[in-house]
This record gives C-alpha cells, sequence and structure tokens, in this order.
C-alpha cells in the first residue's frame, strides 16, 4: 500500500531555517498535486502551501516569501524550504499528496504521519 514518511522537523532559533521531506512509497501508478499542512494546539489544520505535477505552487500568506516548495517526481519526494521562521510557525507539519495507486482505479488522498516544528523567539 502507498504511505507517505516525513522528516526533517526540530527546534530553531527564530530566524533560523529547517527543511522537511516527505517521501512516497509503494505501488504508485501517479501522484497528483502534493502539498504542507499544518496544525498548532488548539487551532485548525490549515493549508501551508501546495504543488501541482506540473509544478505550479500556492501559499498561504503568512508563508509567502519565507517557504518553498518543491518536489523530486523521480523520488515521489515533495520537500519544504523553510526561512526566516518565527514562533508563530510552530506546529505539526503533515505532508499530504493526492496518489493513485496501481491496484486502485481512483486517485485519494494521503497523508504523512506529521512532524514537530518548534521556532524559539
Amino acid at each position: 500500500q502507498v504511505q507517505l514518511v516525513e522528516s526533517g522537523g526540530g527546534l530553531v532559533q527564530a530566524g533560523g531555517s529547517l527543511r522537511l521531506s516527505c517521501a512516497a512509497s509503494g505501488k504508485i501508478f501517479s501522484i497528483n498535486a502534493m502539498g504542507w499542512y499544518r496544525q498548532a494546539p488548539g487551532k485548525q489544520r490549515e493549508l501551508v502551501t501546495s504543488i501541482t505535477s506540473g509544478g505550479a505552487t500556492d501559499y498561504a500568506d503568512s508563508v509567502r516569501g519565507r517557504f518553498t516548495i518543491s518536489r523530486d517526481n523521480a523520488k515521489n519526494t515533495v520537500y519544504l524550504q523553510m526561512n526566516s521562521l518565527k514562533p508563530e510557525d510552530t506546529a505539526v507539519y503533515y505532508c499530504n499528496a493526492h496518489i493513485r495507486p496501481r491496484v486502485v482505479s481512483l486517485a485519494s488522498d494521503y497523508w504523512g504521519q506529521g512532524t514537530q516544528v518548534t521556532v524559539s523567539s
């Protein structure tokens, strides 16, 4: 089956940087859009950024200019480069991908396990 595995979270000082990775594995026919969500304690999960199979990107206003999403289709991996981090960026970050498995005719959303990002002031 298909699964997404995230890595790269951690603790950084304000103004620092982190790079998150999310790799899809399993019997994959195709991967369409991929993206990153985040959820802080007591708050709703929000879409941070997304990228289409063709490379078109979109960003939440709160991260535009500081975060960059990219993907390596050969590795079935999406990345999130986070620069100029602020304490407000502290959250659990979740990878999401719309994937059609080889054994299933229709694509579905898949989620990573989440990785903690903590930014100290």
